[in-house]
């Protein structure tokens, strides 16, 4: 039980929703799981098959069924600095096996696309596809039905939730999640951002941004900023799928490679061999899905977890909504302020407490569920720690979270919050629905009331601001406002336009359908705009000049258009014809939701064990 009953009410709701879905999934997975370790039932071809490449000791073990095998899925590459520390893992991981007498094997590498290479490109097409390719990669590795446990290595976007709906879908198996870290800090992100505006005005080059942005992003680890990679690793340690203190220590130092050898150790230990037998469906319930959305919202986490946590969550029998994550935004309370919504980065962050400090202000709260069960075998109250490299170097060592903020402008109390509710809203009115991140946006700049300029694409928005056609229009004396409404672009390269916009005295917000980040600072953006304009939805019959009124401090988003007339336009469809082929698009055609355009993405239920982000 929580101390807060707003919490439990709202877990109840959820756990009263999920139970035809939820009830049917634990049984699953408990049948299966009482099968027990199916490499005693293989035949002898299958069995050889599964070691033949393995050394005389590992074929020795894995002959027999009392050994546990852990099976790793890598989202290893190396042009990703958040993934290529994990090219050292699965050896780190072998020998950590052997020496507690169980054995380990790659059981699948997994596609890990960046979202920072990609944004603005075609290639950016393939970007939320991916975490569903991510899942059937992992459900192929998996399925050679070898293992008593699995371990994954993924950062980043897409990533982390695709690999924890294959984790799900496998629910039977423990699951432990291995992070990288992020990279050590660089250039200040607000000095790339203003770097960034500067470019999109003109005044500095190719070679300054470009030097800006390598010394922003130059090394190995996670981008530092907080968007969704790194909301991902606050997830994975608040849900109880990492070891606790692990999420934010940086890559190749004697403590990750120490978490990393200890996780292993403790992914065997959890197997239906020994006695702490802990599957990744029980962990995974509804007390630990409101823990993940509770901590999103404390942090100002990312947008794109409006999608991913409903998928993730779906994939194991639990019915999560925006409503759900929407009101659990307004009774907790903002703790973090991290790039965007502040100037820190994330090694601030765990500098000034990091996760042991905000887990335990929000037990001690009541906003989080202590009594869930974790992959660490205790409650979550053990995750309120720090974790440090013990004397030998070898071997990691917790201690108490510490009782004062190391810095109190990045990380504060539950008694002195940022804010008094989180940093992600819904927003409904007669447009549909949409999300907006407030924690980022000023609080004079949350509401826009203004016309609308309609553009089809991204690069549509480029070509009119470098025209001089994107500018607002003048509404009334002194005040210049605009809302550009963009139907099925991505929109990343609005961003630093409007921000420019912005910054010359216009009042200016993003409407969008498109799937993507809201990571947009200071800019209001109401994105994931559902019903899109694909399907008709509201949208589409927004014309130039109509006034757009977008509430976040309400959370309404309204066209001020008198209903009949708006129901009576025809809607204006746009045509994805162009996004069918190149950059592998018609590729992921033949798969089971291939052909889809991005903006029917969110209403269908993908066949890849997880619902899509319908709400």
């Amino acid at each position: 039980m929580t101390a807060d009953r707003r919490i439990e009410e709202i877990t109840s709701r959820i756990r009263e929703r999920s139970a035809p879905t939820r009830e049917p999934y634990l049984a699953r997975i408990r049948a299966k799981g009482a099968e027990g370790p199916k490499r005693s039932t293989l035949t002898c071809g299958n069995l050889a098959h599964g070691f033949a490449a393995c050394g005389p000791l590992d074929k020795d073990r894995l002959a027999g069924d009392q050994t546990p095998n852990l099976g790793i899925i890598t989202a290893y590459n190396d042009m990703l600095s958040a993934h290529q520390p994990f090219e050292r893992y699965p050896e780190l991981i072998r020998e950590a096996a052997r020496q507690v007498g169980g054995t380990a094997q790659v059981a699948s590498g997994v596609p890990a696309m960046c979202d920072g290479v990609t944004q603005g490109q075609t290639g950016m097409e393939l970007s939320l596809f991916s975490r569903d390719v991510i899942a059937m990669a992992t459900a192929v590795g998996l399925s050679h039905d070898m293992f008593d446990a699995a371990v994954y290595l993924g950062v980043c976007d897409k990533i982390v939730p695709g690999l924890t709906i294959a984790a799900l879908t496998f629910g039977h198996l423990p699951a432990i999640f291995i992070p990288a870290g992020p990279m050590t800090s660089g250039l200040p992100n607000d000095e790339k951002s203003r770097i960034r505006q500067l470019y999109a005005e003109g005044k500095v080059g190719r070679e300054e941004l470009l030097k800006a942005e390598s010394a922003s992003y130059h090394g190995p680890g996670t981008c530092t900023f907080y968007g969704t990679a790194n909301s991902n690793q606050m997830l994975m340690e608040i849900m109880g799928l990492h070891t606790p203190g692990s999420s934010f220590v940086n890559p190749n130092t004697p403590l990750r490679d120490a978490l990393t050898r200890e996780a292993t150790k403790r992914a065997l230990a959890i197997t239906a061999l020994g006695n702490e037998y802990t599957p990744a469906g029980l962990v995974v319930d509804e007390r630990a899905v409101v823990n993940g959305v509770v901590g999103l919202h404390a942090t100002g986490g990312s947008t794109n977890h409006t999608m991913h946590l409903v998928a993730m969550a779906a994939a194991a029998g639990i019915k999560l909504t925006w409503q759900d994550i929407s009101d659990l935004s307004d009774i907790t309370p903002l703790l973090a302020r991290v790039y965007p919504n502040g100037l820190a980065d994330v090694n601030h962050f765990n500098a000034a407490g990091g996760m042991g400090f905000l887990i335990r202000e929000l037990l001690d709260r009541g906003l989080l569920h202590e009594d869930v069960r974790t992959a660490w075998g205790q409650g979550l109250r053990a995750y309120a720690i720090e974790a440090k490299l013990s004397s030998d170097g070898e071997s990691v060592v917790r201690h108490d979270a510490p009782k004062e903020s190391g810095d109190p402008k990045v990380l504060t109390t539950a008694d002195k919050p940022f804010s008094n509710n989180g940093g992600l809203r819904m927003l409904k009115g007669n447009l549909g629905k949409a999300v907006i991140k407030v924690s980022a946006v000023k609080p004079e700049r949350r509401i826009v009331e203004a016309p609308a300029k309609i553009f089809h694409d991204q690069n549509e928005l480029k070509i009119a601001f470098d025209a001089g056609e994107a500018r607002p229009r003048l509404r009334r004396r002194r005040e210049v406002s605009g809302t550009e409404v963009e139907r099925h672009a991505g929109a990343p390269q609005a961003h630093p336009l409007l921000g420019v916009l912005q910054d010359r005295g216009h009042k200016v917000a993003l409407v969008t359908d498109g799937r993507m980040s809201g990571a947009s600072g200071k800019v209001p953006a109401a994105i994931h705009v559902t019903p899109e304009a694909k399907t008709g939805g509201p949208i589409a019959r927004v014309q130039d000049g109509d006034i757009i009124r977008v509430d976040g401090e309400m959370g309404t988003l309204e066209v001020l258009v008198d209903q009949a007339e708006l129901d009576a336009r025809t809607p204006e469809l746009p045509d994805l014809s162009g996004n069918e082929f190149g950059m592998g698009r018609e590729a992921l055609r033949r798969l089971p939701f291939g052909g889809r355009r991005r903006g029917e993405w969110g209403e269908r239920v993908l066949r890849a064990g997880a619902a899509a982000s319908r709400c």
